[in-house]
């Protein structure tokens, strides 16, 4: 009786400890600048929950992500978002980016954007504020790969913005 007492206390209960942890709330968002092809590649991977909640929060309580499917209308409701929510700006003007689509890996969806027609850059700049209007310790990590340099940013609710001179 001794051992059954013990093996409660000692490994299951702490098991409850762990049941109460904090979730992160993060996004990662990966932009390349493709001189060849004059192109900005920009890949913003979300926890599918996360995404799914802002978007049943801002436009269709019956949306459900990552099913097989999925209507068209889905794709429609994350560009708006998207587009939105992140604002760029290439050599001190704002650009536009186009919504090329998504993909599901386990938890997280992958949305691919993409900038065209951009010979050079002098100056880049980002506001980021996806699912900032679901969670406040949201933070969205923001990593640069343009003109060989590399540089990553975390941006949150308080600071949403991002800017790389090249100068």
């Amino acid at each position: 009786m001794k051992i059954f007492k013990f093996l409660v206390i000692g490994f299951i209960i702490p098991l409850f400890a762990f049941s109460s942890m904090h979730k992160y709330y993060i996004s990662v968002t990966q932009i390349n600048y493709i001189k060849e092809k004059e192109s900005v590649q920009i890949t913003s991977r979300l926890f599918i929950d996360d995404f799914e909640s802002v978007l049943k929060s801002n436009y269709d309580e019956n949306i459900v992500l990552a099913e097989k499917d999925e209507p068209k209308i889905i794709d429609i409701y994350i560009e708006k978002y998207l587009q939105d929510k992140i604002k760029l700006s290439i050599n001190k003007k704002a650009v536009i980016f186009n919504y090329i689509g998504k993909e599901y890996e386990g938890d997280i969806v992958r949305c691919y954007l993409e900038v065209e027609h951009i010979k050079n850059i002098a100056s880049f700049s980002i506001t980021n504020s996806i699912l900032f209007d679901l969670q406040k310790d949201q933070q969205n990590i923001v990593k640069m790969k343009i003109n060989s340099k590399n540089k990553s940013f975390i941006l949150t609710s308080d600071n949403p913005n991002a800017l790389l001179n090249f100068n």
